[in-house]
C-alpha cells in the first residue's frame, strides 16, 4: 500500500498521471491484495486441516492393549460378580487395589462406599474391563472376563457415571447411541417402564428434541435420566451406577429415584453411593479404603451393629465422611 501510494504521488507530482489515474493505481493495488490475503487464509486452513487429518489418523491407528476374548457367552438373567485375589495399579504407579476378593450374588444390590481415592471407581473399571488386573481374576456369571468378547461385555454391563456424555443430536439418537435398529415403540416402552414418558412428552419435540453438545439445555438430573434409558434399552445383567451428587430440583429428583428403583429391579447392581437414600436401597454394603475391603456384609446387619463402620458413617454423616 505504501509503495503504491508513493508511486502514485510521485508520478502525479511529475505530471505523468492525473489525480484520477493516481487513485486508480492505489485502488487496483487494494483489489490485488484482497485475493492474495484470501489465498493466504485458505492455505492456512488447508494446513490446519492437514494437521487435523494426521491427528485423526493417529487416533484411528490406536489399538487397545486388551486382547479380545474367544467369545464365551454370559448366562442369562442377573449376573453374579466375583473378584478373586485381584490387584491392580495404573501403569508404573503403586497398586491401588490390593488382593481384593469378594462375591456379589445374582440380583443383589451392593452399595460401594469409601473415601476419595479409596479404589471404588477402579473396581468398576476392572468389571467393565477398561483395564486388566495385574493379578487375580474378575468373573461375571462365573465367566472370566478374559474369555468374553469386549462387545458382549459392554452389552451385558450397563454403566452410568456422574459425567453423562450427550451429543449434538436428537433425544432419540442420544438414548439409542445412533442405533436405528431400535424402533420408537421399544424406546417408549423403556421410558414408560422407567416412568419417564411424561417427562419426554414435556420436551418441545419429544424424541425429536435436539440437544446441544454436552447436553446443553438439560440439567444434570435430566442428563442422568437419559443415561438410565440408554442402559435400560441394553437390558444388562449387571448395572454399575455412580450416583449423581449434584443438587437436583425436587421434581427431577423424584423422577431420578423412581428410575433408579426400576433400573435396579431384577438385576445385579453396584452403586457407588454418595447419598443416604442410596445406602438404604442396597442389600449389601462394602466399604473400601486404600484399595482393601474394610467392611462387607448385609446392610441390615451392619446398621444394627453399633460397632460397624457403616453405623459410624450413618451417625457422623455419610456425605461428609466419604468425601474426606
Amino acid at each position: 500500500y505504501a509503495l503504491a501510494f508513493l508511486m502514485a504521488a510521485y508520478l502525479y507530482a511529475q505530471g505523468s498521471m492525473s489525480i484520477g489515474t493516481a487513485f486508480l493505481l492505489y485502488f487496483y493495488t487494494i483489489l490485488l491484495v484482497q485475493p492474495l490475503n484470501e489465498i493466504s487464509r485458505q492455505v492456512e486452513d488447508f494446513q490446519r486441516a492437514g494437521a487435523s487429518i494426521v491427528r485423526v489418523q493417529d487416533l484411528l491407528a490406536i489399538r487397545s492393549a486388551l486382547d479380545d476374548g474367544p467369545g464365551q457367552p454370559f448366562p442369562g438373567g442377573p449376573l453374579p460378580v466375583e473378584f478373586d485375589r485381584v490387584s491392580f495399579g495404573y501403569g508404573d504407579e503403586e497398586l491401588v487395589v490390593h488382593d481384593l476378593s469378594f462375591r456379589i450374588e445374582a440380583g443383589t444390590v451392593l452399595g460401594l462406599l469409601g473415601r476419595t481415592g479409596s479404589g471404588k471407581t477402579t473396581i468398576t473399571r476392572l468389571i467393565f474391563r477398561l483395564y486388566d488386573p495385574a493379578a487375580g481374576a474378575v468373573r461375571l456369571g462365573g465367566v472370566d472376563l478374559h474369555a468374553v468378547r469386549l462387545a458382549d461385555l459392554r452389552r451385558g454391563v450397563g454403566l452410568v457415571t456422574q459425567d453423562v456424555q450427550l451429543f449434538r443430536a436428537s433425544v432419540r439418537d442420544n438414548v439409542t447411541f445412533f442405533d436405528h435398529g431400535i424402533d420408537d415403540g421399544r424406546i417408549w416402552r423403556a421410558l414408560a417402564d422407567l416412568g419417564l414418558d411424561e417427562w419426554i412428552d414435556g420436551l418441545p419435540a419429544g424424541l425429536d428434541t435436539m440437544l446441544g453438545a454436552g447436553g446443553s439445555g438439560l440439567s444434570a438430573g435430566e442428563a442422568q435420566l437419559l443415561a438410565f434409558t440408554r442402559v435400560f434399552l441394553k437390558e444388562p445383567g449387571l448395572v454399575i451406577l455412580d450416583e449423581a451428587s449434584s443438587r437436583l430440583d425436587p421434581a427431577t429428583e423424584r423422577l431420578l429415584e423412581r428410575a433408579i428403583d426400576r433400573l435396579l429391579r431384577g438385576r445385579t447392581a453396584i452403586v457407588i453411593a454418595h447419598r443416604l437414600a442410596t445406602v438404604q436401597r442396597a442389600d449389601e454394603i462394602m466399604i473400601v479404603d486404600g484399595g482393601r475391603i474394610q467392611e462387607h456384609g448385609s446392610r441390615a446387619k451392619l446398621v444394627a451393629d453399633p460397632a460397624s463402620r457403616l453405623s459410624e458413617l450413618l451417625r457422623t454423616g455419610l456425605e461428609t465422611v466419604i468425601a474426606e
